[in-house]
């Protein structure tokens, strides 16, 4: 029976390997195929989405950046707050609250991103609008603080796991040594576990760069380049989203789409990549 068990999850972990694969060719059969009628250079520089032109043009530019400055916005807010909810669970809190708090912020990630993005609409807009005096609260920055509010559950419970993992011999030997608490924390606890925060946030990352819903409906939908964050921005996941069910199955319009998948793909496979490099790395 252990035999078995053990071939079942090999072949789990190649099936999993097996589907990455499959789904990189997927995209890339359908997106190069757009190459044929518009140059690399063209799609990854153009500075005009607009399919409906004479002729069609499928510039990214200004996709690729409103999914950027929408990721940093989510991450310079995220990172900060996941990190001092973190340390409090894992270093602060008494037992027993350690545990009802973790299990409320794990809880906030089965949250559905329809639903978040329903309430940006009808409450986190309206405050955008009015405090910076706006014409619309559908902006880059209103999409950026829904996201955040998405992206700290992962990073909170992740980062959490690494802190809790720290050999409490480095907290007891920090401790006789006359270090405070504080001292504890930011000088030995975090340091060690640094693979695991950095992994938290790049996971943090790819969970904001790979939302669709709430960006879709937060962020204004124009396909310009951004010149602030207070501006609407469109990203390339709600792009897919909007235009995949309007557009003619082989034409132009369709095999940039799958282009745009790719490019996203690719970036998303880097993240990860990244971020599983930081948690394996050997610690001193």
């Amino acid at each position: 029976m252990e035999f078995f068990i053990e071939k079942a999850i090999l072949l789990n972990g190649f099936a999993c390997i097996l589907f990455v694969i499959l789904i990189f060719f997927f995209l890339a059969k359908d997106g190069l195929a757009l190459f044929k009628f518009v140059t690399i250079q063209d799609f990854l520089f153009g500075t005009l989405w607009n399919p409906l032109a004479e002729p069609p043009q499928f510039g990214i530019l200004p996709l690729f950046l409103g999914s950027l400055i929408v990721t940093l916005g989510a991450t310079i807010i995220s990172v900060p707050l996941g990190m001092a909810c973190a340390i409090f669970i894992g270093e602060i809190a008494p037992r027993w609250m350690r545990e009802t708090l973790k299990a409320g912020v794990e809880l906030l990630a089965a949250i559905p991103s329809i639903v978040i993005g329903f309430i940006g609409m009808t409450m986190l807009g309206p405050v955008v609008k009015n405090l910076f005096h706006l014409p619309t609260g559908l902006t880059a920055l209103t999409g950026a603080l829904a996201l955040a509010f998405m992206a700290i559950p992962t990073i909170v419970s992740i980062m959490e796991d690494a802190i809790s993992s720290v050999p409490r011999i480095y907290k007891e030997g920090s401790l006789a040594l006359g270090a405070t608490h504080w001292q504890t924390i930011y000088r030995v606890i975090i340091p060690a576990a640094s693979s695991g925060i950095v992994a938290a946030v790049m996971l943090g990352i790819g969970r904001v760069i790979g939302e669709t819903m709430a960006v879709m409906m937060l962020t204004g939908n124009a396909s310009v380049i951004p010149k602030t964050i207070l501006a609407p921005v469109r990203t390339m996941t709600a792009t897919i989203a909007a235009e995949m069910g309007e557009t003619v199955r082989g034409s132009e319009h369709y095999f940039a789409l799958f282009a745009l998948g790719l490019v996203l793909f690719v970036i998303t496979f880097f993240i990860n990549l990244v971020a599983d490099a930081a948690l394996h790395r050997k610690q001193k």
